[in-house]
């Protein structure tokens, strides 16, 4: 469960065609290491720090291999489809939601990392990529990435391996989180016991208890 990092990607504020929103999501590679504190890389920012950023959400990663599965469902924008343009900051091939358990712990350079939530697509992804229902494949596909808090701070850069030391959650793959979280009606003991795994984000934890708890009590609707 190990993966070299091909690429570390940091980014600052830029205006997003069309209406021009603040984003962070146009990022360049960084050639040496990268000071990575609880917040995040260094140099790295956040247009809208409501739902993105902070100790939560401190590093984005995004499985490279993720990219060709995409262009060869939208073949009309192969060329953007490339590491770095959904706004990462480390991409790799490795690892994907099918093998990596939600609160997962990484070492990585000097830093130590835990897999936080998956990340939830949004509207500035199809902005990006000037393709509209971008989000929503994204999402259907469930080629999602996820963030990693940082529980130990250093620095990273390219070539490093992020190498699994610490698995509080087996057989919990953000795969199926993401199942549960997307299905129309999931089952309620499956939403629980999603809730209940070591190193979930508090705000998805709750989600889902409140969801499970719903669906106990409006059996047939």
């Amino acid at each position: 469960m190990n993966a070299p990092i091909r690429a570390v990607y940091v980014g600052t504020l830029r205006a997003l065609p069309p209406e021009g929103q603040q984003t962070g999501m146009f990022k360049s590679p960084v050639g040496g290491p990268v000071a990575v504190g609880l917040n995040g890389l260094a140099g790295d920012m956040q247009g809208d720090r409501r739902v993105h950023g902070g100790p939560e959400k401190a590093v984005h990663y995004y499985p490279a291999e993720h990219y060709p599965l995409l262009a060869a469902r939208v073949p009309a924008i192969t060329a953007s489809l490339v590491p770095g343009v959904l706004g990462e900051n480390l991409s790799g091939i490795g690892l994907t939601e099918a093998t990596v358990c939600i609160g997962d712990i990484y070492a990585a350079g000097t830093c130590r990392l835990q897999v936080s939530q998956p990340r939830q697509p949004c509207w500035k992804i199809s902005h990006r990529l000037e393709h509209d229902p971008m989000s929503r494949l994204i999402a259907d596909l469930g080629c999602t990435g996820w963030y990693f808090r940082v529980v130990q701070e250093g620095a990273i850069r390219a070539g490093d391996v992020l190498e699994l030391v610490e698995r509080p959650a087996p057989g919990l793959t953000l795969a199926r989180l993401w199942t549960a979280h997307s299905a129309h009606r999931p089952d309620a003991a499956e939403l629980t016991r999603l809730s209940e795994a070591a190193g979930l984000n508090a705000d998805w934890a709750r989600r889902l208890r409140e969801r499970a708890a719903w669906l106990l009590d409006s059996p047939g609707r």
